[in-house]
């Protein structure tokens, strides 16, 4: 079950999220797990904000939950392994994540958690970037969309809405980077 959580008040073109959304987001939840997709618009331009996305060794550039982040395997290629370090104030210390798909081409990121000492087990994500004018000016549409399993004790809902949560605060805090830096550009 894959619902689009848009940011309120931004117009945009629907058509072009669907079509985003049917091309690269598309999770296949078994049962006992739940999916989302969540889209973001950034008063930047897509070299800025894939310039950050793509950093798979260097989250904590935008992510504010991510304290550190060690590489355990590869150079930031396919299959790559990263261990990041969680602030504390979340249910967890340590993750461990795959890069599993990096496509600077099409603007395409996607990992998966292998490890760590948190509850999300199973999860895959997917972040997607694209062109779009905002108020005459060049701007991006992030979609990120994700599946993970239901742990035991929680509903879908619950799981969903924690997920989304931290995602929807990266996608702030990516959006509060990526315009400081193309304000920056514009001076």
């Amino acid at each position: 079950m894959m619902n689009p959580t848009m940011d309120a008040g931004v117009d945009s073109d629907g058509a072009a999220e669907s079509l985003h959304i049917q091309l690269n987001h598309r999770h296949d939840p078994k049962e006992d797990q739940c999916s989302s997709v969540l889209v973001k618009h950034i008063k930047a331009p897509v070299h800025i904000v894939w310039s950050l996305v793509r950093r798979f060794d260097q989250p904590q550039k935008y992510k504010p939950f991510v304290s550190r982040c060690v590489m355990k395997k590869g150079d930031v290629g396919i299959g790559s392994v990263r261990e990041v370090d969680v602030r504390s104030g979340l249910p967890a210390t340590t993750s461990t994540e795959r890069l599993e798909l990096l496509d600077d081409n099409e603007h395409i990121l996607g990992i998966t958690i292998v490890g760590g000492d948190h509850r999300l087990k199973n999860y895959s994500s997917v972040v997607t970037v694209h062109p779009e004018i905002i108020d005459g000016r060049a701007g991006t549409m992030v979609v990120e969309s994700f599946v993970v399993d239901v742990p035991e004790g929680n509903t879908k809902e619950e799981t969903c809405c924690f997920v989304e949560a931290l995602i929807r605060c990266n996608l702030k805090s990516l959006s509060d980077v990526c315009e400081r830096m193309a304000a920056q550009d514009r001076t």
